[in-house]
């Protein structure tokens, strides 16, 4: 039998935080498998990191049942994976009555569907390994509502309950589980709000933080027992806060 090559498949990580966690990870990991639906940008990643680990680009649309068929077997044909980044996302601004639908329905299934399918996939191969490690991405936004951002904020809520409740499932397993809530990143996730009136020069300075920064804090909290993980001090008063004030109205 083969040795075991400690594996990571990350998903959006054609920019951004995906980028991001495909570079750190390359200290931790022999294989990334980097999934995201920019080939170009994929392979200027894998170009980047391929003095550092073996790289495995994957185009694919996780919003179709292509795409995440294709990541499917990309788990069982290169896999076993150690690490399993679920970032995929996008984000939208507007009135949820005023939206097209499709749009919604295309964020609920790549932010829920892709990720608990992936999940499902993952983790009979990380208890036949001993453990591993699972981080789904989700926002500051699952604590805070905000107008425009209805159906955004409720996945981001469902991804942090489905993390609570799958780490209390595999206790003892040695699988962990993380839902990273970072609020502002410094990364082109708010390009496309843009033009439904995002302005990036309204959010303080304090509050943006960059894609190294919260990655590299997301690493670093595996292992302490925290399954909601809040980056930067400014994210998590707003955090405590707005949670406050959620009960202060039961």
């Amino acid at each position: 039998m083969s040795e075991h090559k400690v594996t990571a498949l990350v998903t959006g990580a054609s920019a951004g935080l995906g980028a991001e966690f495909c570079r750190q990870l390359t200290t931790r990991c022999d294989v990334i498998i980097a999934v995201a639906r920019r080939r170009e940008k994929l392979e200027a990643l894998a170009s980047e990191l391929s003095d550092s680990v073996e790289v495995h680009c994957l185009e694919a649309d996780l919003g179709t049942v292509e795409g995440l068929a294709a990541a499917l077997e990309a788990i069982r044909q290169q896999g076993p994976v150690d690490y399993l980044v679920n970032n995929a996302g996008f984000g939208t601004l507007g009135a949820f009555d005023q939206a097209p639908i499709g749009g919604q329905r295309e964020m609920v299934n790549l932010h829920i569907d892709a990720c608990i399918t992936l999940c499902r996939a993952a983790i009979p191969f990380m208890h036949e390994l001993g453990g591993g490690s699972i981080i789904n991405v989700s926002s500051l936004g699952a604590f805070v509502s905000g107008k425009g951002m209805a159906v955004y904020g409720a996945t981001k809520s469902f991804l942090n309950y489905y993390s609570q409740a799958l780490q209390a499932e595999l206790t003892g397993s040695g699988i962990e589980i993380q839902a990273l809530c970072p609020g502002f990143v410094r990364t082109e996730f708010h390009d496309a709000m843009i033009e439904h009136g995002f302005d990036r020069a309204q959010i303080p300075d304090q509050l943006w933080m960059t894609a190294d920064a919260v990655v590299t804090a997301s690493l670093a909290a595996l292992g302490n027992g925290q399954v909601l993980f809040v980056p930067g001090e400014d994210n998590l008063d707003i955090a405590r806060t707005s949670l406050q004030r959620q009960l202060e109205d039961l």
